[in-house]
This record gives C-alpha cells, sequence and structure tokens, in this order.
C-alpha cells in the first residue's frame, strides 16, 4: 500500500510555484485590487485635470563670488559662497518684493507671486535654477526672469554694501595715522640735525608704513570684481503644459493604483485567519488535501453525483475514494468517519453519501451509518429500499428488516438499500432521533454496527454532526480511527482545523485526509450555518425542498419514539424512492 497521509512539507526548489500560489492567493481580494485600481484612476484623472493649464518656466543663475582675480584657481568658489543659504535667500520675501515691484504686482497678488517660485541647486554646481509655474506660458517666462533680475540685483547690493563698509572701516583707521604722520613730518623740518632728529625719521617711516597698507588694502577691495553672478539660461515660454496628460496620468494613476490594492490584498492575506491555500490546510490538519470539489453548476446539487447533472463531482468522488484505498491506515481498518467543522453537514453528506457509492462501485460490500441523530435526513433523499440487515441488531418481535420503528434507541436494526445506479448498491443505516445521544452512539450495538468492517471486502463510512458544534464525532473517533474533515477553506479558520486536529488526536483517532468545497448556494463568505441547519419539514417532505425553498425549515422537537401504526408512513421504508438522477440536497 501506499502511504499517503504524511505532513505537508513543501520541496526545497519550488520557489516558482510558490510565487504562483501566493499570486493566485492575492487574486482571491479582487475587490481590493479593484478598489485600489478604481482610487489611482480618480487620482490620475484629477492629477490630468489639475496640470492641464499649468506652465514652467525655468531659469539658471551661476554664483560667483567676488575676485580680484578671476583667472586664479586658489580660491574655490564653494568655499566661499555658501549655496543652501543663497537659496534661502532666493526664496526670502525680500526677493519677492523687489520681483513684485518690478512686475506691478499688488499686495494682495504677492503671496500667489511668491508661492509660484521654485530654488533648487543641482548637485556638484555653483548654479540656482529659478522654476516658476504659473497659468500661462509667458507669465510663466516673465516671472521667471523678474524673480532671476530681482536676486542677482539684491546680491549685487548686499556684496557692494560690503565692500563699502569694509572700506569705510580702513579709511576710518588710516585717517589718525596720516594726521600723526602729517604732524611728524613738521617737526622733523624743524628740528636740528642729531640724535633726537634721527629718532623722529625712524617714527615717521613706521607711520608711513602703516598708512600703505591701509591704502594697499583699500585699493584691494575697490579693484575687485562684484559681479554676484551672471543668467546661463534665461527662462523662456514653454511650449505646452506641464502636465503628464489624461491619457498619461491615468496610466500612471492604474499603475500606482494597482499597486496599492496588491498591497492592501497582501496586508488582507497575511491578517486573513481563513486557509490561504491547499498547503496551509495540509499544514493546520498534518493530513493531504484528497480533493477538491468543483463548483456545483446545477443550483442545489445532488446528493448522489450521478447521471448527467455534474460528471465532475462523479469523477472527483471516485479520485477520493481511489486515494483512500491507498492509504494503508484505512486499508487496513476500512472504516471512514466523514465530518464538518462547523455549521452545515451538508456537503459532508454528500462525500459521505458519493464515497460510499464508489467504494460500492470497486465492489466492496459498503455500509453507510448516519450517526447524526439531531437532523438525519439520509433516508428521506435517497432512492432507498427496506434490506434485512443487521440480523443481530433487531428488536425480538420486529419484523425482519426493520419496516417500523422500534421503540429503542438507536441502532434499532432498521437498514435500508440505497441504489446508487451504475455504481451498485450500498447499505444505509439511517439516523433517528434519540433521547440520549451520547448513550447511543456509544452503545455495545453502534459498536458492534461499525465492527461490521472487519468482515471480508467489507467498508464503514460513518457521518457525525460537525465535530466543533457536538462532541457527537468524537465520540465515535476510537471506534473508526480514520477521518475525513470536509471543509470549505474560506468559511474555517486555520485555528479551527489545528483543534479539530488536536481533538481527534487526543481521542485516539487520526486525520486521513480532507475534501474541500467551494461555499454553498446561498451562503455568504466566512458565514456558515452555526446552528447545524434546519431538518426536514416532515415525513413526506420531498427530495431538496428545504434547499429549493430558500427559507429555513423550522427543526421539529426531539420526541419519544412511538410503535408506527400500519397506516402511518415511514421516511425510507421504500415508497419515497425517486429517480437517482433528479434527487437533490436538503439543507441539513
Amino acid at each position: 500500500m501506499i502511504e499517503t497521509n504524511r505532513p505537508a512539507a513543501a520541496p526545497a526548489d519550488d520557489e516558482p510555484d510558490l510565487l504562483r500560489d501566493q499570486f493566485r492567493q492575492l487574486l482571491r481580494y479582487r475587490r481590493l485590487i479593484g478598489a485600489g485600481i478604481g482610487i489611482g484612476l480618480l487620482g490620475g484623472v484629477y492629477l490630468g485635470i489639475s496640470t492641464a493649464d499649468t506652465y514652467v518656466a525655468t531659469a539658471d543663475v551661476v554664483l560667483r563670488a567676488p575676485t580680484d582675480d578671476p583667472f586664479n584657481p586658489s580660491l574655490a568658489p564653494d568655499k566661499a559662497i555658501n549655496i543652501g543659504s543663497e537659496r534661502q535667500v532666493a526664496l526670502s520675501s525680500s526677493i519677492a518684493n523687489e520681483a513684485a515691484k518690478k512686475l506691478g504686482v499688488s499686495e494682495s497678488g504677492f503671496a500667489s507671486l511668491r508661492s509660484g517660485l521654485q530654488v533648487t541647486n543641482p548637485p556638484q554646481t555653483m548654479v540656482l535654477r529659478f522654476t516658476y509655474t504659473a497659468s500661462s506660458p509667458k507669465e510663466a517666462a516673465k516671472r521667471a526672469n523678474a524673480m532671476t533680475a530681482a536676486y542677482l540685483l539684491k546680491r549685487q547690493e548686499s556684496l557692494d554694501a560690503t565692500r563699502d563698509k569694509m572700506v569705510k572701516g580702513y579709511k576710518e583707521q588710516r585717517d589718525p595715522i596720516a594726521k600723526q604722520l602729517d604732524e611728524v613730518s613738521k617737526e622733523i623740518a624743524r628740528m636740528p640735525a642729531g640724535a633726537g632728529r634721527d629718532a623722529a625719521s625712524s617714527s615717521k617711516t613706521d607711520l608711513q608704513s602703516e598708512v600703505g597698507s591701509y591704502n594697499t588694502k583699500i585699493t584691494k577691495l575697490e579693484a575687485l570684481d562684484m559681479t554676484p553672478g551672471r543668467v546661463t539660461s534665461a527662462a523662456t515660454a514653454p511650449p505646452g503644459a506641464d502636465g503628464p496628460g489624461i491619457l498619461m496620468s491615468l496610466a500612471l494613476g492604474a499603475a500606482v493604483g494597482l499597486a496599492l490594492g496588491l498591497l492592501a490584498a497582501w496586508v488582507r492575506l497575511v491578517f486573513d485567519p481563513a486557509p490561504r491555500s491547499e498547503g496551509d490546510v495540509a499544514r493546520a490538519l498534518r493530513a493531504p488535501v484528497l480533493g477538491y470539489l468543483p463548483r456545483d453548476r446545477t443550483g442545489g446539487g445532488p446528493l448522489l453525483a450521478a447521471g448527467e447533472a455534474d460528471p465532475r463531482l462523479a469523477e472527483e468522488y471516485r479520485s477520493v475514494a481511489f486515494r483512500l484505498a491507498y492509504d494503508a491506515r484505512f486499508a487496513d481498518r476500512r472504516r471512514l468517519l466523514v465530518v464538518a467543522p462547523r455549521g452545515s453537514s451538508e456537503t459532508a453528506a454528500a462525500v459521505a453519501v458519493n464515497l460510499a457509492a464508489s467504494f460500492a462501485e470497486t465492489g466492496k460490500d459498503v455500509l453507510l451509518i448516519e450517526a447524526d441523530l439531531r437532523t438525519p435526513v439520509l433516508a428521506s433523499q435517497l432512492p432507498t429500499d427496506a434490506g434485512g440487515r443487521p440480523r443481530w441488531s433487531q428488536t425480538p418481535g420486529s419484523p425482519a428488516g426493520g419496516g417500523r420503528h422500534s421503540d429503542t434507541e438507536w441502532p434499532d436494526g432498521r437498514q435500508l438499500v440505497v441504489d446508487a445506479g451504475e455504481s451498485g448498491t450500498f447499505d444505509l443505516i439511517p439516523g433517528e432521533r434519540a433521547r440520549n445521544v451520547p448513550r447511543s452512539l456509544t452503545s455495545a450495538r453502534a459498536t458492534r454496527l461499525i465492527s461490521e468492517a472487519d468482515s471480508p471486502n467489507s467498508t464503514v463510512v460513518v457521518l457525525a454532526p460537525p465535530v466543533l458544534s457536538y462532541a457527537d464525532a468524537l465520540a465515535l473517533v476510537d471506534r473508526v480511527d480514520g477521518v475525513l474533515v470536509v471543509a470549505d477553506p474560506r468559511a474555517v479558520h486555520r485555528t479551527d482545523l489545528t483543534r479539530i486536529r488536536e481533538l481527534i488526536s487526543g481521542a485516539g483517532g487520526t486525520v486521513l485526509g480532507a475534501v474541500l468545497h467551494a461555499p454553498l448556494p446561498g451562503e455568504k463568505r466566512g458565514k456558515g450555518k452555526g446552528k447545524g441547519g434546519a431538518a426536514p419539514a416532515g415525513p413526506g417532505a420531498g427530495p431538496g425542498t428545504a434547499a429549493k425553498s430558500g427559507k429555513p425549515v423550522p427543526q421539529p422537537q426531539p420526541l419519544p419514539y412511538e410503535v408506527a401504526e400500519p397506516e402511518q408512513h415511514i421516511p425510507g421504508d421504500g415508497t419515497d424512492t425517486v429517480a437517482l438522477r433528479t434527487v437533490r440536497m436538503g439543507r441539513r
């Protein structure tokens, strides 16, 4: 036998498969991605409209420091000029005021005049780039040139004021010394030759040297080239609007929106408690995913996937049965418990019925036990006929085949034969409402009934209520061992699957695998039927009544068993058999 129940582990070299799987998971949140693209397109429309009448003119100015020899490379311009400070000066209100005077802008338009200017500095250059944005091309060029001229004028005035202040300071220091020099010269002219005249002459020489030093500094300052800079590129009227255009804006908005949508989908995926893929289900249950039932195209779907309703379902059930048959643990015991996590057991019932039919198709003696004693419906939804086994569980005095209810607890010995068409037939032990469900499930008769799988070429499939809603399934785990979990991956949490595995392992059982399915018709994602669904409307309700009505059928209260009268109709006694291809699932 081939062991199929092993922990799911991704190979080390399947990164492309993982990327494709993650991308498919992101596509589950199409609404988020679509919302992101819609927001991006709206932003693109706004960008295209808002920049449709926007024009930008640019002027470049190269700054230079005052120098007496422009060809002397000893002093680097970037050491004499702080380009960051000059950029702030260019953006100051004093420059805007000067430009406003030249342009004739009033005080009310001063704020808009200043807000349209941007000054940048290309890296590793002494260039200031004046960029002005306006509603017309001529106005943009005019204001950019006015701002450039105002900046150069203010910088020229600042440099001249600095030079004049320094010259004035040197002159103020030189004049007292020059006056003293004149007085010493007059005294030397009146003094006779001798030591005193020689000392006065030495003092005169020192004064003349100091005066000459000041004169040299003044002359050097007056000889400086005070040009603040030059315009290398005057602003001209731009030929077109600065915006990218409506088409480019839409394309850019769609790209940004797609990125935002994918980011939102990724965040939603990270915090989504539901299994993101079959691998997540396999890791949570530590068992393989044996099949994924295709979405039903028939509305309610037949309970037995045979005939022409949807052949894909029948093939998927055969595939699941084939994989189970080659599982060593199931092959040794041949006892399978089919359960759903919580909510509705409708799909779990369909899986149990069709697996029983698939095993019967391989020539095995199959017994399907409906251990759902709270909402039993299989007898009224399957094409059945009265059977004659098991003899050991019949109540003394009751007819063979269990044609009437007994006054004992379930199982009462009644057994039906289900006609599965081309797949053959299999036996059904229908569920009955019991006064004490746990006692009925753990009774000696139920244990002997499940042990039918010990006979050669026999297989027992047990259908139980949702494992997280009731403890019924856990009471059967130690008798069945192999458990098949039927779940909608979008309606169950990973923590629920982990809890199911822990409960089944703690009860002494083993999860053989999982069968996944799409949401049932009328169900919303993440909202299963938490109360176990609805019971059939009554003994005379036709197959699929609850599914077709669209309204929940009130569940009847459990009543004590009574001996059926001769004229009383018993569901599943063979008189309510319908054609296989028209049987529909009811709501469990």
